[in-house]
This record gives C-alpha cells, sequence and structure tokens, in this order.
C-alpha cells in the first residue's frame, strides 16, 4: 500500500500504475442489500429463480453502480491519503461497464495516476481504473475517477 501525504508524494507517481487491491465478492445477499438501498428491485438482480431459467446468464447479476460502489473500499487498499484536511469525489469520466458481474463472483481493482494539478490548497488527481472479475479475467468497469486532496498545510 501506497501512504501519501502531499502533492510531491502523489506527484512521482503521475503515468504510473499505483497498485492493485485484494478482490471482494459481490455475494446474491450484497446485491438484494444494494437493491432494497436503491429501490432497484428489476428481477434480473434479485429473483433468483426466475434468472436461472429467463436471465442469459442462468443467474442473477450485480448492479452496475454496485460494481462500482465498491470502488472507495478497494482503493484504500492501495492508496492511503493521509495529512488531508477533506476530499471532494468530482466525478468520474469515460466510465464503462465491460461485463455483467454474476452472483458470487469477485472483483479487483488495478488503478494508475493518470494526471495531478496543484490548484493553490488542493490537489486534483486523475485516477485510471478498471475492475476485473477474478472468476473470467474480463474487465467489469473501467474509466478515470476524479478525487480532489486538500492537504494540510
Amino acid at each position: 500500500m501506497l501512504t501519501i501525504t502531499s502533492f510531491e508524494d502523489f506527484a512521482q507517481y503521475e503515468g504510473k500504475v499505483l497498485g492493485t487491491s485484494d478482490y471482494v465478492q459481490l455475494t446474491q445477499e450484497r446485491i438484494n442489500m444494494f437493491a432494497d438501498a436503491t429501490l432497484d428491485h428489476q428481477w434480473i438482480h434479485v429473483d433468483t429463480e426466475k434468472a436461472k431459467t429467463e436471465s442469459p446468464f442462468g443467474t442473477t447479476i450485480a448492479h452496475g453502480y454496485l460494481t462500482l460502489s465498491v470502488l472507495p473500499h478497494l482503493w484504500a487498499q492501495i492508496v492511503d491519503v493521509q495529512n488531508v484536511q477533506r476530499l471532494i469525489n468530482y466525478g468520474i469520466d469515460k466510465m464503462k461497464f465491460g461485463q455483467p458481474v454474476l452472483s458470487g463472483q469477485s472483483l479487483n481493482l488495478t488503478t494508475s495516476l493518470q494526471s495531478i494539478q496543484n490548484l493553490r490548497g488542493a490537489v486534483k488527481t486523475e485516477v485510471k481504473f478498471s475492475m476485473t472479475v477474478k472468476e473470467t479475467g474480463k474487465k467489469a468497469i473501467e474509466g478515470v475517477a476524479i478525487f480532489i486532496y486538500y492537504f494540510n498545510a
């Protein structure tokens, strides 16, 4: 895990791979809890019996946004940013879903620092990320996450 405490610490990794996380499993229980939290109970996510016969995957699949939502958990396994007053999740560019994640499959996160800017008191980072399905080796989601860090003086 990388420990970052300043703009200079971050800047040395521009254009480089930051690291890869451990895997997290997207169980049916986790999918169901996400459905409850988001009010998205589409059958392809929560109806295991119907999915067996009517889904092209033969099982339920995780919500795309559930897949995305585990990014902060996995990011924390790669980089520990310290000496920060606050962090703003500024947005995500060029995000696309590559393939569905079947219930029970696991994902990990690989990141690289695409760019970094010192904005007079704030540090804007663009982190290229991809989440890969352990069981297939294929990318489930990829994009560029933009974070703004306010380091302590």
